[in-house]
């Protein structure tokens, strides 16, 4: 098959991939860097101070979350999309992880267009933005996140993956429970802590605080976190993530709201850990009940497979079916299957280009 010049489009908010915390940026990184392993021609718009082995187009010098000078994102992500279509003749496809504020611009291009659903998607304005660009094909990470939208114009489910040797496998379990992620009312760091206090084990704690999680982080996260058997860490690059989960007993994921994906999971199970996770959204899709892990719906039942199950769960078989499911590699294959599949689909918009979809509309 000929190779396909691909632009990838990244949120400004991190670098690709990110120092610190950050997970759209990761998996564009992954994906990325396994295009053009694969022989691709990829150009990545993202900003500056990313590192990548495609072509980077910065938009702007830094990563804007750790840019105390910027009061506009939204603004830099208008720019980034101006300079995609000054040049988006040098694309046979565009890949979008911008979440909607591409598609606007979309309607100006001749050059098709993907674009990746990173977040949930059961929020009414949301939905009724999809319904309007209907016109563009749609890459969702989970069935589980397409349920609020089950009408848009979905193109397939294209799960996250990560580089295999991205983590060490580690046989040998430890004697902790293990969380990374972010501080938030959604992920439940509540009911994380007292799960691992009802079983008595030692919980480390690798997350971010958002400016916008700082009252919950106060009121309700932070007066738990006075045991002894509670370790707050905070943000954690590669390097400490990788020491840090193939060393737990299991990846605890109490989290309470539609999980589009959950990458800390695979990551988990890269190193061998077994995921202990709550059945909600994709949890279902993305742990094998039994063989990466153990889903639970109420505290109390994992409190109960973590005294008396998770140490049965085989870490070489966490690590097996990582490599089937969740590679870079298989990521990679999928979305070139994606990107085939809508250049060879018939596009309306050829005979009449972005003029005549405009009048269309008017």
């Amino acid at each position: 098959m000929r190779r396909l010049r691909i632009a990838v489009l990244s949120p400004l908010y991190e670098s690709v991939p990110p120092k610190l915390y950050g997970g759209t940026e990761r998996v564009v990184s992954y994906l990325s860097e396994a295009l053009v392993k694969a022989g691709q021609d990829v150009t990545l718009f993202a900003s500056g101070d990313s590192n990548t082995s495609a072509r980077l187009v910065p938009v702007t010098s830094r990563s804007l979350r750790l840019d105390p000078g910027c009061r506009d994102p939204i603004a830099c992500h208008f720019m980034l999309m101006e300079r995609v279509l000054k040049h988006e003749e040098e694309f046979d496809i565009i890949h979008s992880n911008v979440d909607y504020l591409s598609l606007a611009f979309a309607r100006r291009m001749r050059t098709p267009f993907v674009t990746t659903l990173h977040g949930r998607l059961d929020i009414p304005e949301v939905a009724s933005i999809f319904s309007e660009y209907r016109e563009f094909p749609l890459i969702s990470i989970s069935n589980a996140q397409r349920r609020p939208m089950p009408r848009a114009n979905w193109l397939r489910t294209v799960y996250h993956g990560i580089p295999a040797d991205l983590y060490a496998y580690n046989g040998r379990p430890g004697e902790y429970l293990v969380f990374v992620g972010r501080i938030s009312p959604e992920k439940k760091i509540d009911s994380l802590i007292r799960i691992a206090l009802e079983a008595e084990i030692p919980l480390k704690i690798a997350a971010k605080v958002d400016k916008a999680d700082s009252d919950y982080h106060e009121a309700v996260v932070r007066p738990l976190l006075d045991s002894s058997l509670v370790e707050f860490l905070g943000e954690v690059n590669d390097r400490e993530k990788d020491s840090l989960l193939g060393g737990a007993l299991a990846c605890l994921h109490p989290a309470d709201w539609p999980e589009p994906f959950g990458l800390a999971l695979i990551e988990a199970m890269c190193c061998g850990t077994p995921v202990i996770a709550r059945r909600r959204g994709s949890i279902p899709e993305v742990v094998d009940h039994g063989v990466t892990g153990l889903i639970f719906d109420r505290d109390e039942e994992a409190v109960f497979y973590i005294r008396n199950h998770i140490a049965s769960v085989s870490r070489a078989g966490c690590r097996r079916r990582f490599e089937e499911r969740f590679s870079s590699t298989r990521m990679a294959e999928d979305y070139l299957a994606a990107y085939r599949s809508v250049l060879a689909a018939p596009r309306e918009a050829d005979s009449d280009g972005p003029g005549k979809v405009i009048e269309k509309m008017l």
